[in-house]
C-alpha cells in the first residue's frame, strides 16, 4: 500500500536551492506533491514552474508581477491561484494542507514566512540562514512551542545534523561532542595577493569554484561571511557555544563539516558538491532516496587539504565570530549591514575590500539591545541597513 504523498511549499522557487528542490521532487512524483511556489519577480521562471508541477497557489512580490504571471498561465494555468506580497508569503508558508516548507528565500526577506511556518508547526527546510542568524532565540522558541521539525539544508549543517546522533539532546557534552567543525572552500580569492582584492570585481567574486550559487551568496563565500553566518547557524541548531565551532577550510568541498567526539573519532559526511543532497535527506528524512547526484569517486580526488581560514584575508568571519559573542541585536546588524554592503558591491558602488568595513562600521555605531520579539528584529534589521547604507555611501577614510 503506498503512502499517501507529502504536500510542498517552495519558498524561493526560482532560487538555486529551489530549482535543485523541483528536480529532486520530479524524480519522486510519487512521493511529492506541490502544494505552493514563491518567487520574488522572475515570472517567467515561475511561470515554467507552474505550468510543470501545477501549484495551488504561487506567490510573487508585487501586484504588477502578479498581474504577469496570471497572463502567463492564463488559461493553462487556472488552477493555480497568484497571490503577491509578504502576507501571501506567510499564508502558503502556514496552510493546513502543507507537510513540508522548503525555506530558501534569500536575505532577510525569508524571515517573517520561514517564522509562520514555525508557528504553524511544519517540518521546515532551512536553506535560509537569515532565520536563525537574525532571530536566533525567537525563531527556536517558535520551533519548540509549535512542535515544528526542523532540518537544515545548508550543506555543512545538513553534514553535522547527519554526523550527530540521531536521538541528539540538544546539549554537545550530552552526546559526548568536543567540537563541531564547519568546513569552507574558501572561495576564489583564497591564494590571491591581499593587495590585489581592492580590484575585485563582482563577476570575479561570483565565480565559485566549486558551487553554482546566487550572486549574493557567491559574494557571501568569497568574503567568507557565509561561514560566518554558519557559525551562528550551528550556535542555535545544536546548542553549541561559539568557541566549541571551528571553521576548517577545505578546497575540495568534498567534506562538508565534520563533527569531533571526546574519544577522539571524528566523524564527516562526504559528497560531491551537489545540493541535491542535503536537499534529498531534508525531504525524504528519516529516509533516503536517489538526488541524481553523481557517486562520489574518492580515488579520482585523490587529495584532501585543511588549512586554517586566515582573519586578515577574511576579516568577515571574524566579525561574526564577534557578534555571536555579544548577542543580542548584533547579529542582526551585522546580516543587514552585510546585505548592504554586497548590493552596493554588485551593483558597482563599493569595493569588495569596503564591504567588512561597512560591517564594522555599522556594528560600532548601532547601539546595543536585547532581542525577545519579532518586532526588535525588524528594528534591528532596519537599523542596520540605515546605518550601513551611510557608511556605504560615505568617503573612505584614509589610513
Amino acid at each position: 500500500m503506498s503512502l499517501p504523498r507529502q504536500r510542498l511549499v517552495v519558498l524561493g522557487a526560482t532560487g538555486s536551492i529551489g530549482v535543485n528542490t523541483l528536480d529532486v521532487v520530479a524524480r519522486h512524483p510519487e512521493r511529492f506533491e506541490v502544494l505552493a511556489l514563491s518567487a520574488q519577480n522572475k515570472v517567467d521562471q515561475l511561470a515554467g514552474q507552474c505550468r510543470q508541477f501545477s501549484p495551488r497557489f504561487a506567490v510573487v512580490g508585487s501586484e504588477d508581477a502578479a498581474v504577469r504571471l496570471r497572463n502567463l498561465l492564463y488559461p493553462s494555468g487556472a488552477g493555480t491561484t497568484v497571490l503577491a506580497g509578504v502576507e501571501a508569503l506567510e499564508r502558503i508558508a502556514s496552510l493546513p494542507e502543507a507537510d513540508i516548507v522548503m525555506a530558501a528565500i534569500v536575505g532577510a526577506a525569508g524571515l517573517r514566512p520561514t517564522l509562520a511556518a514555525a508557528r504553524a508547526g511544519k517540518k521546515i527546510l532551512l536553506a535560509n540562514k537569515e532565520a536563525l542568524v537574525m532571530a536566533g532565540g525567537v525563531f527556536m522558541r517558535e520551533v519548540h512551542r509549535n512542535g515544528a521539525i526542523l532540518l537544515p539544508i545548508d550543506s555543512e549543517h545538513n553534514a553535522i545534523y547527519q554526523s550527530l546522533p540521531r536521538e541528539y539532546s540538544s546539549n554537545l557534552e550530552d552526546n559526548g561532542v568536543r567540537r563541531i567543525l564547519l568546513t569552507a572552500s574558501g572561495g576564489p580569492f583564497r591564494r590571491m595577493p591581499l593587495e590585489d582584492l581592492e580590484q575585485v570585481t563582482p563577476d570575479q567574486a561570483c565565480a565559485h569554484p566549486n558551487w553554482v550559487m546566487g550572486r549574493k551568496i557567491s559574494v557571501d563565500s568569497a568574503t567568507m561571511m557565509n561561514k560566518g553566518l554558519e557559525v551562528i547557524e550551528a550556535h542555535w541548531l545544536f546548542n553549541a557555544p561559539s568557541a566549541r565551532i571551528e571553521v576548517v577550510i577545505h578546497p575540495q568541498s568534498v567534506i562538508h563539516s565534520m563533527v569531533e567526539y571526546a574519544d577522539g573519532s571524528v566523524i564527516a559526511q562526504l559528497g560531491n558538491p551537489d545540493m541535491r543532497t542535503p536537499i534529498a535527506y531534508g525531504l525524504a528524512y528519516p529516509e533516503r532516496i536517489d538526488a541524481g547526484v553523481e557517486p562520489l569517486n574518492l580515488c579520482r580526488i585523490g587529495t584532501l587539504d585543511f588549512e586554517r581560514p586566515d582573519f586578515m584575508r577574511f576579516p568577515c568571519l571574524r566579525l561574526a565570530y564577534e557578534a555571536l559573542k555579544r548577542g543580542g541585536n548584533a547579529p542582526a546588524i551585522l546580516n543587514a549591514a552585510n546585505e548592504i554592503a554586497v548590493e552596493a558591491f554588485l551593483d558597482g558602488r563599493l569595493a569588495f575590500t569596503r564591504i567588512p568595513e561597512v560591517i564594522e562600521q555599522t556594528l560600532s555605531s548601532v547601539p546595543w539591545e536585547e532581542i525577545a520579539t519579532l518586532e526588535d528584529v525588524l528594528s534591528a534589521d532596519a537599523a542596520g541597513r540605515e546605518a550601513a547604507r551611510q557608511h556605504a555611501a560615505a568617503p573612505r577614510k584614509q589610513a
